[in-house]
């Protein structure tokens, strides 16, 4: 049930009104009235103001239930855009969404590499202003850059730290660096609560429904969307589920504890594990393209099980045990009723992850008596972090409430 707005200040409810027309799809202001429990005079106000911004249009006419029929509303989704940046080693994605969070135009660049920031920034910027012309989209109707990338925030938010391939990116601001080259609003998230908020606009989830976002690259993390808004935790770094240990005695992670899903079940672990399986290794002539990123030595071990290798699919099948259990720790924490498994990691060999997770967490969840936990493919193409990028500037400039409720 969605929370009432009575007593809210009139910017949040004019948000939450808004969010109530973008997770219905269209709607009447009767129903948005009964949704809110605010008077039919309030929400005509409201939708007023929204309709003069240009943010919502009226769209056709609900079925008569014995007087007029009531007009309905929706998103003006070609009124203003975002855009999404994924920022990464190998290739660096550019995605322009509407306000409905769909992709309509995406556009990607070699990656970071071994560049320095300023210089990879100083490039993303010149890229941004091509992308625009070549689409015809003024500035003046882009609300904001959304910037995914792996690693932990610092407390600003506008750095990430830890990057494992260099120490550089550790103290750089990216957001105040590429507002500056592109005097457009920047908002940097890491890339798993991209694909959590990703899924929240796009998807038209309600608020009624808390749901975790698992988000497998090279690593693996969790984006929580708790009440409409991601669960950052003390310093905006919650949902580090790949450090989350599943056996304490087990093989050290980087983070300096043992047995981490980053070390059991990522692309990374299944790839040292292919390397040790010589007749695998040799089977799918890994050996012979040892100068391929993880990802790409992944996803010919993925097809492989997908084919028919059973020794490819039984390690496929070993990494999704290990995902499973993580989840279900996970559901049984939060009580979750919906868990996404959404980037590029899915993208070849997502049914056996769905089939597995899906299993542990129908039969072992600890409230699968009283509700259903269900798992569904998320987006896992190779734009899946930017479109989330994206929908992290329309969360956070249309629906402001969720982060001060």
């Amino acid at each position: 049930m969605p929370r009432r707005l009575k007593g809210a200040s009139s910017a949040d409810t004019r948000s939450a009104i808004l969010d109530l027309i973008r997770s219905s799809g269209r709607v009447s202001r009767i129903e948005l009235s009964e949704k809110s429990g605010l008077t039919e005079a309030t929400i005509s106000k409201i939708v007023r103001t929204l309709i003069d911004g240009g943010l919502v249009v009226e769209a056709g006419f609900a079925e008569s239930t014995g007087g007029k029929r009531p007009v309905l509303l929706e998103l003006n989704a070609a009124s203003r855009y975002a855009l999404g940046v994924s920022l990464d080693y190998a290739r660096i994605s550019l995605v322009l969404c509407d306000l409905n969070g769909m992709a309509l135009h995406s556009h990607s660049i070699p990656g970071s590499g071994r560049s320095k920031p300023q210089t990879v920034i100083d490039r993303v910027a010149r890229e941004i202003g091509r992308f625009l012309d070549k689409h015809s989209v003024s500035r003046s109707d882009v609300i904001g850059i959304g910037v995914s990338g792996a690693g932990r925030q610092d407390t600003s938010g506008g750095v990430l730290r830890s990057s494992r391939h260099t120490g550089e990116w550790e103290e750089f601001a990216i957001e105040a660096a590429l507002c500056e080259a592109t005097d457009l609003p920047v908002i940097l998230e890491n890339d798993a609560n991209c694909a959590a908020l990703g899924e929240f606009w796009s998807g038209r989830v309600s608020t009624a429904h808390d749901f975790a976002t698992i988000y497998m690259a090279t690593g693996i993390g969790c984006g929580l969307v708790i009440n409409g808004d991601v669960y950052r935790g003390a310093s905006s770094n919650a949902g580090e589920i790949g450090h989350l240990s599943l056996d304490v005695d087990g093989p050290e992670c980087f983070c300096g504890a043992r047995g981490c899903l980053e070390v059991m079940a990522t692309p990374a672990a299944i790839v040292r594990s292919a390397r040790e399986h010589e007749q695998l290794w040799a089977r799918l002539n890994l050996a012979e393209r040892e100068g391929e990123d993880v990802r790409t030595s992944f996803a010919t071990i993925a097809t492989a099980a997908m084919t028919g290798d059973s020794d490819a699919e039984e390690l496929v099948r070993q990494s999704a045990k290990y995902l499973a259990t993580a989840v279900l720790g996970l559901a049984n924490i939060f009580d979750l009723d919906r868990v996404y498994l959404a980037g590029p990691g899915f993208a070849t060999a997502g049914p056996i992850y769905l089939e597995i997770v899906r299993d542990v967490l129908d039969r072992l969840a600890f409230m699968r008596k009283v509700h259903p936990v269900a798992v569904e493919m998320g987006e896992t193409g190779p734009g899946a972090a930017a479109r989330g990028a994206a929908s992290v500037v329309l969360h956070s400039h249309l629906t402001p409430h969720h982060a001060r409720a």
